[in-house]
C-alpha cells in the first residue's frame, strides 16, 4: 500500500487508541517513510486503571481493550505484549504493548528496519554485554530501563540514527 494511504489508516487507529494510552506512536515502515507499506505497526503504553476489590491493583484500561477488540483478532490480546488485528479495509495492525521502562527499546526495535534492529542494535547490545529478555534489556540479571530511543542509542554508544535512515 502507498505510504500516504497507510499513514492515513495508521493515524485513524492511533486517534482511536490515544485517549486510553499514556503514549502511542506509529512505528515500522510508516515511521521510516517507506514509499510502500505492507502493515501498520503501533507501539502503545495503555493507561492502567484501578482494579481489584479495593482498587489496589491495576489493569489495562477496558476502553483500550474495547477499541482493540473491535478489530478482528489474528493473534494476541490487548492486555499482553503484542496483538495483531485486521483494521477496516483489510490492513494488518501489529500492536506492541510497552511500558515506561521499555518504551525506548520497543519503539526502536519496532521502527526497524528488521535488519537494522538485528544487525546494528541487537549485535551492539550483545557486544556490550546486554541480553534482551521479554522486551527488556538486562545485564547480569538486572533490567536496564530504556525510557526513550535516545537512551538506547546512548547506552549502546551509537550515534543517533533518524528512523528514515535505519536501513541496511
Amino acid at each position: 500500500m502507498e505510504h500516504a494511504h497507510a499513514l492515513s489508516i495508521a493515524e485513524q487507529a492511533h486517534t482511536a487508541l490515544a485517549p486510553s494510552c499514556d503514549r502511542i506512536e506509529i512505528a515500522g515502515s510508516i515511521r521510516r517513510l517507506k514509499p510502500e507499506v505492507k502493515d501498520i505497526e503501533l507501539v502503545a503504553i495503555p493507561r492502567l486503571v484501578p482494579a481489584g476489590l479495593f482498587g489496589d491493583e491495576r489493569e489495562v484500561d477496558p476502553k483500550f481493550c474495547a477499541i482493540v477488540n473491535q478489530w478482528p483478532k489474528v493473534k494476541g490480546e490487548p492486555t499482553g505484549k503484542y496483538t495483531q488485528r485486521v483494521l477496516p479495509g483489510g490492513m494488518k495492525l501489529d500492536l506492541f504493548i510497552a511500558d515506561a521502562e521499555n518504551w525506548g527499546l520497543i519503539l526502536a526495535v519496532r521502527t526497524g528496519s528488521a535488519a537494522f534492529s538485528h544487525q546494528v542494535l541487537g549485535r551492539r547490545w550483545v557486544q556490550r554485554g546486554y541480553t534482551s529478555v521479554g522486551g527488556r534489556l538486562t545485564r547480569g540479571g538486572v533490567v536496564i530501563p530504556i525510557h526513550e530511543e535516545t537512551d538506547l542509542f546512548a547506552l549502546l554508544q551509537l550515534p543517533w540514527v533518524e528512523p528514515w535512515a535505519r536501513e541496511m
